[in-house]
């Protein structure tokens, strides 16, 4: 954020993604960088959040959440595929919440070098609790944007997710 003063009044503009771009720039990218933009304000807010009412991380928070939806435990690689990261940071991650004993480590029955990773039962209380704060938290953060609106960003995100993800380029 930076201020520029004008008279005698200080103004505050966003440097954010969408910063860079011009009215003759290609519609295509002034769309990527507005993408870019709004996703970083809206992890920014939910970073804040989670740090401030929960004392946590996005990344904590979002492995709590993958083993929610997962009972009976993940493993290693598939925890680091699903969120997207290496392994050693799921093992760091891993570690912290093993050690608050929010999650556990057990012995995969298939395989006995693998270990699975479980949410605890104090895991799953609080991940539960987390998850509903987080929910109205979100909600009131979209809640200027109208229901017909957020659907009709919901369809043409969705366009933009199977067109992008169908496309050999």
């Amino acid at each position: 954020m930076t201020r520029r003063a004008r008279g005698t009044k200080i103004v505050e503009t966003s440097v954010d993604a969408e910063s860079r771009v011009h009215d003759d720039h290609h519609v295509s990218l002034r769309l990527l960088l507005r993408l870019l933009a709004c996703t970083g304000q809206v992890e920014n807010r939910v970073r804040q959040f989670l740090q401030t009412k929960f004392q946590t991380s996005i990344a904590r928070f979002d492995l709590m959440a993958q083993l929610e939806r997962t009972p009976e435990g993940l493993n290693m690689y598939e925890l680091s595929q699903r969120l997207m990261v290496t392994r050693g940071n799921v093992t760091g991650i891993t570690d912290g919440l093993e050690s608050e004993g929010l999650v556990v480590r057990a012995v995969d029955a298939a395989d006995r070098r693998v270990f699975r990773v479980k949410l605890t039962a104090e895991g799953q209380r609080q991940f539960a609790r987390m998850a509903r704060e987080h929910e109205r938290y979100i909600i009131d953060l979209f809640g200027g944007m109208s229901t017909k609106n957020k659907r009709q960003l919901m369809e043409l995100l969705g366009e933009l997710k199977h067109l992008i993800g169908s496309s050999e380029r």
